[in-house]
């Protein structure tokens, strides 16, 4: 019977797009264009009614997602319904949780998260003209458009899973209009694993590239950096980062677990939150570049370091009687320089080896390395502050620990023990067979 209902919904819903289009193009869509097409068609379709928090439509649009991740070999989860109270009445909703367990070890108990909200405004009436009309928010674009994109994201790296390390995690939130009630409940109630959420991707909004294709992290300097690193390759599309969130979200609730989030987006746009939201107004061309690009994306975020929450900052604790580096009158000077960069490029990449098992296995990633210059300007309490793996960790050490003396640190005129942080990139790069380290070439 549900198959029967999908056939009918998908049919009905492609012959009221037709006037949006010429049903020939449909002749030179590639394979993903026409998923991405059927996804929207159905998700947005007159059947759902607008996918209302705790509706039919929203189910059904639950349903959809299951059936999906399954056909492309994730395992779904099984999910509980939650209660929200909206006045005298409670609505129920869900979330549709899918699996994907990564190769790595050491990783694979690590989570990605990729979500997309189900849930849209629903139906109303109204009077026009002294007649009642019924009216569907259909939500092609909000947000049939970021499940689509879930979906063939999904399957794409089912196919890849061996070069995934970290597990991921496909969300379709529920009641996500509501006070982000789904995202709320899956990361308080529902999820056990929550502290072991190394990062969020929201994919929402996604219809609509000719208006910008956006990525806000919350100004968060290590998703930043991967946008800025596959700006270096050849894709179809490149996101713009953006510092202005475009559209409050699900990346929110992860946000307040301090757990780094980035919401991809095409914005805002004139049909946003109105019945005119239809599947006619999709790029699904432009939706295929995107597709790339997120998925690159995701690739990076699953083997790579894991990402610190909101720029890139690190807290620790500064042993008494040393000084952080900012709180000294004069700075330590590394061969007379108190930029802390002339001690990565006069010492640290130049006596840098890549490790051989590192390299044989694509391992990658920037090492924090904390240390200490004391009184006599001797590198002292060298320690890993954030790793990456046992081999790349040990190569870091090896070098800050055979440090020449720097100039000691003064305060108030005397020298005194500062502590400083050095990272450490570790990247590879085909370059004649060299290696490439932080933008240095080493053998």
């Amino acid at each position: 019977m549900r198959k029967l209902f999908t056939i009918i919904a998908l049919a009905a819903s492609l012959t009221a797009a037709a006037q949006y289009r010429n049903p020939l193009d449909a002749l030179e869509d590639s394979e993903t264009v026409r998923a991405l097409r059927e996804h929207v068609a159905m998700l947005s379709s007159a059947s759902m009614e607008g996918r209302a928090p705790g509706s039919e439509g929203e189910k059904s649009a639950a349903a959809y997602l299951e059936e999906k991740l399954r056909e492309c070999g994730i395992d779904v989860l099984p999910q509980e319904e939650f209660g929200l109270r909206k006045g005298a009445d409670t609505l129920h909703s869900r979330n549709v949780v899918g699996f994907l367990q990564g190769w790595d070890r050491e990783l694979r108990d690590r989570y990605i998260v990729i979500g997309a909200r189900m849930d849209n405004l629903g139906a109303d009436t109204f009077t026009q003209n002294g007649e009642t009309v019924h009216r569907i928010y259909y939500g092609a674009n909000g947000n049939a458009s970021g499940m689509a994109m879930m979906l063939e994201l999904a399957g794409k790296l089912s196919y890849a899973r061996s070069l995934v390390r970290r597990s991921i995690l496909f969300v379709g939130f529920g009641a996500s209009t509501e006070t982000l009630a789904g995202s709320w409940y899956f990361l308080d109630r529902a999820f056990k694993d929550t502290p072991n959420i190394d990062a969020m991707v929201n994919l929402d909004m996604l219809g609509l590239p000719e208006n910008g294709f956006y990525a806000y992290s919350s100004s968060n300097e290590d998703l930043d950096t991967i946008v800025k690193t596959l700006q270096g390759e050849l894709l179809p599309i490149q996101a713009k980062s953006t510092a202005a969130e475009p559209y409050t979200g699900d990346h929110r609730a992860f946000y307040s677990k301090e757990i780094p989030s980035i919401l991809f987006t095409t914005g805002r746009y004139p049909e946003h939150d109105t019945g005119r939201d239809t599947y006619g107004i999709i790029d699904f061309e432009g939706m295929e570049k995107e597709l790339e690009y997120i998925y690159s994306y995701t690739l990076r975020l699953c083997n790579g370091q894991r990402p610190l929450f909101n720029n890139g900052t690190v807290k620790e604790d500064i042993p008494v009687g040393t000084y952080a580096f900012a709180d000294v009158d004069a700075k330590p000077m590394f061969l007379n320089s108190p930029d802390p960069a002339t001690f990565l490029e006069k010492w640290v990449y130049q006596y840098l080896k890549y490790p051989k098992y590192a390299q044989e296995n694509g391992i990658q990633g920037r090492v924090l390395v904390s240390f200490t210059i004391d009184e006599k300007g001797e590198v002292t309490d060298v320690r890993i502050t954030r790793g990456v793996h046992e081999s790349l960790d040990a190569e870091a050490l090896r070098v800050v620990s055979a440090s020449p003396k720097w100039r000691p640190g003064r305060r108030a005129g005397k020298k005194v023990k500062v502590s400083m942080t050095a990272a450490i990139d570790f990247r590879l790069e085909k370059n004649k067979g060299k290696i490439g380290i932080n933008g240095k070439t080493i053998k």
